[in-house]
């Protein structure tokens, strides 16, 4: 009998530090962002007056191109068919902050829209646009300085050097308030710039007319890649 009380006693012990360790492990192993969690506002992003665009778990802010941009375990991805296409959020807005996360895949090539106009046609842009790119990749080495991530395309360069590499999650904050905008990468400013001042001294008939919208839907601008968005949030500006 004593030694069926040691026997019974060590198995206890054994079962009882077992269950320990599998309760902290499972205690400790949170649920990454997109894969089973809600994104929601943080406190002071909510007493700042920030609304959710997409929280991962429904698309129904979102409209026009939902065949190629699906829902994928808590995701907004870009699974081009045709090689272009837009998506357009319902609502439209003038001044702004915009947050969201983004993964590039390697080679990616896709944009932001801005004060956009919603087109029907299955490719085309009607509005601002900021680039979305795999800075790195080789094939785009020969590129223009306006051309690159976080630029206003065609007028505005961004500073270069901080993407994070293709198939990690980057940050990005964009306020556009009238003609200013500022583009904030990973926690650095890598654009901060004038639309007026960006188009001094070039002749009024080569400015695009999109580029001073007041209004319009936010974007974004498919370019035949695989793309992921997630936790989109946004803070209208007051005038």
């Amino acid at each position: 009998m004593k030694h069926v009380k040691i026997i019974f006693a060590f198995l206890l012990a054994f079962f009882t530090a077992v269950s320990c360790h599998v309760s902290r492990d499972s205690g400790s192993q949170q649920p990454a962002p997109g894969k089973g969690a809600t994104f929601r506002l943080s406190k002071e992003e909510k007493k700042e007056g920030y609304k959710v665009l997409f929280d991962g778990t429904s698309m129904s802010q979102w409209t026009s191109n939902t065949n190629e941009y699906v829902l994928e375990n808590g995701y907004i991805v870009m699974y081009p068919k045709t090689g272009h296409g837009n998506l357009y959020t319902k609502q439209e807005f003038d001044d702004f902050i915009l947050r969201f996360e983004f993964l590039l895949t390697p080679e990616a090539n896709s944009g932001l829209g801005l004060r956009h106009k919603m087109i029907t046609a299955q490719s085309g842009y009607d509005g601002m646009e900021l680039q979305i790119l795999d800075n790195e990749a080789p094939i785009y080495k020969d590129l223009k300085p306006y051309q690159y991530h976080g630029s206003v395309y065609g007028w505005i360069p961004a500073k270069r050097g901080f993407l994070k590499p293709a198939g990690e999650w980057n940050y990005q904050e964009v306020v556009a308030d009238g003609n200013h905008i500022k583009v904030i990468l990973n926690g650095t400013v890598i654009v901060d710039g004038n639309l007026r001042e960006a188009t001094k001294g070039t002749p009024a008939d080569k400015i695009p007319a999109t580029l001073f919208y007041e209004k319009g839907h936010i974007a974004f601008l498919g370019h035949n890649s695989v793309v992921k968005f997630r936790n989109i949030r946004i803070k209208e500006l007051k005038k």
